[in-house]
């Protein structure tokens, strides 16, 4: 069995020198040597390697991505069985969603693979993450981008890339959206929690590897002043919303704190703004229509960081709005939730 192995750095791609963390050139070859001391069939396996960044995943742009799949590219994945991409913690949800959108006609696995630790630290669970990746990709359980993850003291999952969320604060355990991981793994075997990813509605044009990066992101707290926000050399705004789909839409404490000014705002700077997460159901609050009513356009059903890199792919991609709007609202590679 044959498997291209992508170093990117991270956590897993680091090692501990005089109390600080970063990464090793040294580090993504401990991987594998911890890999053939606890896998015994691991002569059966061949590893083509590339290291195409070396970088701890806060310092990752949207710059990165291309520069991730042109390595994957080049390659020549359809000789492979499977490919597994190391890469950090911080930004794992948005790299496996990039990669999930980038990727969704490809017919081979793809798995990320992070550590909470780095490797030599025995807390690590970098070794039995690429040890289930391994083993996912050998027993050809699905196609797709996965990400398996085990939190400490919990079951081994294998969340779906397009619905895994940031980790928890001041934690470094991960969850998919509303907890429904893909799948479980344990002794040896994949337990299928939630349906696979179901193939495209539509029809998608061949997409190229630009990921805009004039997506601006908001996210609500109270006092939220939006007079802060300058909308030069912005493509769209995606604004984050409270777990009810809500933000501000009350002018009681003034304009600038009110979101549907700053929607009348994006309008008369032509800039579309967008607003997720949010789950399509009959009812919802007053203040989520008035957004709407005011011309806001809600992305239903999504997590917030599948929308923010699904927006950076598809005005990379597209300058026609409807095109966006279309890719937007469509269910491309199963990220739709519910």
């Amino acid at each position: 069995m044959k498997i291209l192995l992508v170093f990117t750095g991270g956590t897993i791609g680091s090692t501990v020198s005089e109390g600080t963390i970063d990464t090793s050139g040294n580090a993504p070859f401990k991987l594998l040597h911890l890999f053939e001391q606890h896998y015994p069939e691991h002569q059966q396996l061949q590893f083509d390697t590339l290291q195409p960044l070396q970088i701890l995943s806060e310092n990752l742009s949207p710059a990165a991505w291309p520069i991730i799949i042109n390595a994957i590219e080049k390659a020549n994945p359809s000789q492979y069985d499977g490919i597994i991409i190391t890469h950090g913690t911080d930004t794992l949800a948005y790299s496996a969603a990039a990669l999930s959108f980038y990727f969704h006609a490809l017919k081979l696995p793809i798995l990320l693979v992070s550590s909470n630790y780095p490797l030599d630290d025995e807390r690590a669970n970098g070794l039995e993450n690429f040890i289930c990746a391994v083993e996912f990709i050998r027993q050809q359980i699905a196609t797709c981008v996965y990400v398996p993850y085990r939190n400490p003291q919990q079951t081994m999952q294998v969340h779906q890339g397009n619905r895994l969320a940031c980790s928890l604060q001041l934690s470094g355990d991960f969850f998919s959206v509303q907890g429904n991981s893909a799948m479980r793994f344990e002794e040896g075997g994949f337990v299928k929690l939630t349906p696979s990813a179901k193939q495209p509605e539509i029809s998608i044009a061949p997409l190229t590897a630009n990921f805009s990066d004039q997506i601006l992101m908001i996210k609500p707290y109270p006092g939220l002043d939006y007079r802060h926000f300058d909308l030069e050399n912005v493509d769209a705004v995606l604004h984050d919303l409270y777990h009810s789909g809500t933000a501000c839409a009350s002018l009681q404490w003034g304009a600038q704190h009110s979101l549907i000014e700053f929607i009348k705002h994006c309008k008369a700077e032509n800039v579309p703004i967008y607003l997720a997460p949010a789950i399509h159901s009959p009812d919802a609050y007053q203040s989520t229509l008035t957004l709407l009513e005011h011309g806001a356009q809600m992305l239903w059903n999504l997590s917030i960081e599948a929308v923010y890199v699904k927006l950076a792919l598809a005005y990379g991609n597209f300058t026609d709005q409807q095109q966006i709007l279309a890719f937007m609202t469509n269910d491309i590679a199963g990220e739709h939730i519910g």
